[in-house]
């Protein structure tokens, strides 16, 4: 029987994005709109995440408007606003949420985020029954998308979240452009890289030449900064350039002498919403500590926001319009309070609908290093990380100054 109309003509869908920026967010809200509006959704946005749901609320028309995807960070803006009462905003915003979602009479909602914003919209999802569908954004990397990893044999839990191909390839060039100025002086560059809980992102360092790395995972205790300043200058002195550069996450936990006990470095005391302080510094304590233990020049580097920053990059783009087929997949069917992932780690090419599925929203949470990727003993990541990332950056893309030169000998001698 010939359909008459789209399958959801007259049907309203919303999208809005919260938490920090990736290069990806961009493409992830165009293809979403181009799925529901070929089902016949009226599509708006939702400007400055949960907070455009409050007040009178802040609701944009995005149906048949031009959208550039490739375009980095989010049209639609972003915020950390929890719609649950929280230390910093004991208010329960639930009911202004409720209200303006009847007002614009938005029938679905498509939330783009990390554990805080698709865990508050799985919670409005079961308390309240407004369909919700969640879509993964992070560069950290770190949400549960329970992406499996076949490696020599054996099957490895990973992760692949939009906005981190695009990160990784920032951080893989970061890197190997601060390896020339690093060889120039015969210094040691440590490179803070973002970071919270996991050193996903701070591996693909290793893509631009890197060596050595901390990572959130393995505190730095008393015992294994010893073996860390150890490994560091026999790391430089095998260096035919006397030269390193140590990316480090921010949110590594190193020994302070002076407190006895194993810390962070806060650029800032105060708390998000959702109770997250603001990283920064880790880098100059660590660059500093070389410098006077080891004797080695050291310079610290904070690549900030520059990862976070610039176009989606191919594979990422590619990544956004698969899941976003499964988010078309997930409409038709009804099945909201989902997320859809990849399922498992594929190149390129491979990225398609049929190697998506979809977790609960309810049970993303994160996901850390595998042990198989990184080794604490050697402060190194693994092959099987190397072979991880080259799915999607395929190769290393650093040069390496080749020539030697003969050492001139003067004539009176």
């Amino acid at each position: 029987m010939k359909q008459k109309s789209k399958i959801f003509q007259g049907k309203t869908l919303a999208i809005l994005t919260g938490g920090g920026d990736t290069p990806a967010i961009n493409s992830s809200i165009e293809t979403i709109r181009n799925r529901a509006s070929m089902l016949g959704f009226r599509v708006f946005g939702i400007r400055y995440g949960w907070r455009g749901l409050l007040g009178e609320g802040d609701v944009v028309d995005l149906t048949n408007q031009p959208y550039n995807g490739w375009y980095g960070g989010s049209a639609l803006r972003s915020s950390r606003t929890n719609p649950f009462p929280s230390k910093k905003n004991p208010e329960n915003r639930v009911p202004q949420i409720l209200k303006n979602l009847d007002r614009y009479k938005i029938d679905v909602l498509v939330t783009i985020g990390g554990d805080d914003t698709n865990g508050a919209a799985k919670r409005i999802y079961e308390m309240e029954g407004i369909p919700v569908i969640g879509f993964p954004k992070t560069i950290d990397n770190d949400l549960r998308t329970r992406t499996m990893h076949e490696y020599k044999g054996s099957q490895i839990e990973a992760v692949l979240c939009p906005g981190f191909p695009s990160a990784a390839r920032a951080i893989a060039d970061y890197t190997a452009r601060l390896k020339t100025t690093a060889e120039s002086h015969s210094r040691i560059v440590v490179l803070e890289v973002m970071g919270r809980d996991s050193g996903w992102l701070t591996g693909t360092s290793v893509f631009g030449g890197s060596q050595l790395a901390l990572v959130p995972e393995f505190d730095i205790t008393r015992e294994r900064k010893e073996v860390f300043f150890e490994t560091v200058k026999e790391t430089y002195k095998q260096s035919p350039k006397r030269s390193l550069v140590i990316p480090v996450a921010e949110g590594v936990r190193w020994y302070d002498e002076k407190k006895g006990k194993m810390d962070m470095v806060y650029a800032s005391s105060e708390v998000d919403e959702y109770g997250h302080p603001r990283f920064g510094g880790i880098s100059g304590v660590i660059a500093s500590e070389i410098a006077v233990r080891l004797k080695i020049e050291a310079r610290a580097q904070i690549s900030g926001y520059y990862a976070r920053s610039g176009p989606c990059r191919r594979y990422d783009r590619r990544l956004t319009m698969t899941l976003a087929d499964k988010v078309a997949d997930l409409l038709i069917r009804e099945e909201f309070g989902q997320m859809p992932v990849i399922k498992k780690m594929v190149p390129y090419q491979e990225l398609e609908e049929f190697n998506t599925s979809s977790i609960d929203m309810g049970q993303i949470g994160n996901k850390s290093l595998p042990d198989e990727y990184y080794d604490i003993s050697k402060f190194k990541f693994s092959e099987a990380y190397i072979d991880f990332l080259s799915k999607i950056l395929k190769h290393m893309r650093y040069e390496d100054f080749e020539y030697d030169f003969p050492v001139a000998i003067p004539e009176d001698l």
